[in-house]
């Protein structure tokens, strides 16, 4: 069992996550793990880019409209040259295989977690 590190109310209160709902996905042949290049709609913050390995339990039409948890506050980083902007929240299996964390209601797109 992994130890947990104890954090501050302020140092959660740092991070920016937010719901939003996939508008867009296509595959992602030039990652070096199976991957998707998925486009997330984040209300007032705009579309936002991620790359996400969820090939394993997800067909691109399974998430087309789904709405998804996202840290949008990482600064982007390039993928296999793709620039992914944020972060879509997951569960990771021992297998490695990621299940997404969803809103089990739909909220408005960049709703905040508080």
């Amino acid at each position: 069992m992994k130890e947990t590190t104890l954090i501050s109310w302020e140092d959660f209160e740092k991070v920016d996550i937010q719901a939003g709902t996939i508008i867009r996905v296509e595959d992602f042949p030039e990652a070096r793990r199976a991957a998707f290049k998925i486009w997330v709609d984040l209300g007032d913050i705009g579309v936002k880019q991620s790359s996400a390995q969820l090939t394993a339990l997800y067909a691109k039409n399974d998430l087309l409209g789904r709405q998804v948890i996202c840290v949008t506050n990482f600064p982007p980083k390039r993928i296999a040259g793709f620039k992914s902007e944020i972060l879509i929240t997951g569960f990771v299996h021992d297998n490695g295989d990621v299940v997404l964390a969803q809103p089990d209601r739909k909220v408005r797109n960049g709703h905040r977690l508080a």
